[in-house]
């Protein structure tokens, strides 16, 4: 398998319900659980604050922290698996190195999409997990959840697991983001976690050390 940007082989609406995945598909897998997927939405949601055809891809550690992500949008009128992985493995290659020399993969790649409409799947739903399972095998990662995430919660397809909060469009106070204030990440650029440092030294004459302020990235 290629790991280039070729063109879709073809684009008729046959060959495009080919790179496709139904439920009963996604199912048998093999798709890891995660141990704690609202811990998983919400990091995905403060960070990015997706609204309506934004997708995020996250690569997570074994601990099950997000290490790398990107935010973007796509459009989905004609959805197509091929075209969609691209996106992801663009994003992928920006974000993160890939782990192909690994003789298994150790870390997981995780994608959010919001939409209008239900919960349910639907054939952009299919097309996304497609799209997610042949990026991770370019990338050297192993394929983890697909969860949506519409005006009524967050659901993770293809489990029984879903919450109502987080919500397409909510904000930490419960109203509607204008959309040109909106804060989240810029496309295809990793979002890093931070710590406080606390650094060494004297300290000042109101009693705080020098930058106690300071933040830095979380290894």
């Amino acid at each position: 398998m290629s790991a280039g940007f070729r063109s879709a082989p073809a684009s008729d609406p046959v060959s495009r319900l080919a790179r496709t995945l139904e439920p009963s598909e996604w199912a048998t897998a093999g798709i890891p659980l995660l141990r704690s997927p609202r811990t998983v939405v919400t990091s995905l949601w403060e960070l990015h604050r997706p609204t309506p055809s934004t997708a995020v891809v996250a690569v997570l550690g074994t601990d099950e922290r997000v290490a790398a992500s990107a935010s973007f949008t796509q459009r989905t009128d004609r959805p197509d698996g091929w075209a969609f992985r691209n996106s992801l493995l663009d994003r992928l290659r920006r974000v993160t190195p890939h782990d192909l020399r690994r003789r298994s993969p150790t870390r997981t790649a995780v994608l959010l999409f919001c939409r209008d409409g239900s919960s349910g799947w639907t054939d952009v739903d299919g097309a996304w997990m497609w799209g997610l399972r042949d990026a991770c095998t370019l990338h050297g990662l192993r394929c983890g959840a697909y969860i949506t995430l519409t005006g009524g919660g967050w659901q993770v397809l293809g489990e029984e697991r879903g919450g109502r909060r987080p919500y397409a469009g909510a904000t930490s106070n419960g109203t509607q983001p204008d959309p040109r204030t909106a804060p989240g990440a810029l496309a295809g650029q990793a979002v890093p976690l931070t710590v406080p440092v606390r650094p060494k030294g004297p300290r000042s004459s109101d009693g705080a050390p020098p930058g106690a302020y300071r933040q830095a990235a979380a290894g």
